[in-house]
């Protein structure tokens, strides 16, 4: 990464300031690490269990907050350790909790597994997300209508993430959606949503199309045939493409070394999300949003492993 594209980052991260909501998933993450991961119907040795707060929504929350960023979480957690874990943990961050369900039923939760490579797999136990409904996102349409942008994922029902992108749109504010985990999406969604961030299988599922991302003019066809006008290529370690009504620009990874990159992808989400609330443009946010990301991967776990606006000054300077 550039001398240029640092300062390009750190004037970003100045100029982030207005509120956020994210809605959506929060889960208990059940962590082990191993030398490598098994093959299927193989056994291996890990580390000692560790239950770490996490769920897209969350993280993508926990990013925000930590960046300085007045942030609202939306979503629901079961009556448990594991929802107090979460909840304690995201309001310790600065995320104001207050717009979280709590259920009669078990917080949802991430069985993740982390290689010597920093690889990871992950399933995800729905629990406490499944209970969010499009009610429960038009009883808080008034916190959405006071965002400066709403972040959305998919690991609550498309029912519900739908309602939550019309209330936002209603009011004027942006919507970004993160197609994770990978699911077909309505025309009615991809109306509503103003910025689409995708990996190259998210990509090509929702568009319908091959996606190789050597091919550049491929990469805007998918995003064309979408119908957003603009959205967000994700590369992992090779950077990030932006596109922009038919035009594409290319984001550089900064360069680092991985410990685990659990919640990598949702720390880039939050950033972006606080960069587009506060008016800037999407490859000054990417680039934050990079930045933000590759700190992320320096440490164990997804919110316990992101740096605060002090910390990312220091790592681009």
């Amino acid at each position: 990464m550039s001398v240029a594209d640092r300062g390009r980052a750190l004037e970003a991260l100045e100029r982030l300031g207005a509120p956020v909501v994210a809605l959506g998933s929060l889960n208990a993450d059940l962590t082990v690490t191993t030398q490598r991961l098994p093959g299927p119907g193989e056994t291996v040795v890990g580390s000692d269990l560790r239950i770490l707060p996490g769920g897209k929504s969350a993280n993508q929350a926990a990013t925000a907050a930590l960046l300085g960023v007045p942030t609202t979480m939306i979503g629901a957690v079961g009556r448990d350790g594991n929802g107090q874990l979460l909840l304690e943990s995201l309001a310790l961050k600065g995320v104001d909790t207050r717009h979280v369900y709590e259920r009669e039923v078990a917080t949802g939760t991430a069985m993740i597994t982390v290689d010597a490579a920093a690889e990871n797999t992950i399933v995800i136990s729905a629990g406490a997300n499944a209970t969010l409904t499009p009610a429960d996102v038009v009883d808080k349409a008034q916190v959405i209508a006071e965002a400066g942008a709403l972040g959305l994922c998919l690991e609550v029902s498309l029912e519900t993430v739908t309602a939550a992108a019309r209330c936002a749109h209603e009011a004027g504010v942006p919507v970004v959606l993160n197609v994770s985990p990978a699911r077909q999406l309505s025309p009615e969604l991809l109306e509503l949503t103003d910025v689409l961030i995708v990996n190259q299988h998210e990509l090509a599922l929702v568009s319908g199309q091959s996606v190789d991302t050597a091919d550049l003019e491929q990469v805007a066809k998918a995003f064309m045939a979408t119908g957003v006008k603009r959205g967000v290529l994700t590369l992992g370690g090779a950077g990030s493409l932006i596109y922009e009504e038919g035009r594409l620009e290319w984001v550089a990874a900064f360069k680092v070394t991985p410990v685990d990159t659990t919640g990598a992808g949702d720390s880039f989400m939050g950033t972006l999300l606080s960069a587009l609330a506060s008016g800037i443009s999407l490859a000054d946010g990417a680039t934050l949003a990079a930045a933000v990301a590759a700190c992320s991967t320096t440490k164990v776990g997804a919110q316990a492993s992101y740096a605060s606006a002090d910390e990312v000054r220091e790592f681009l300077k």
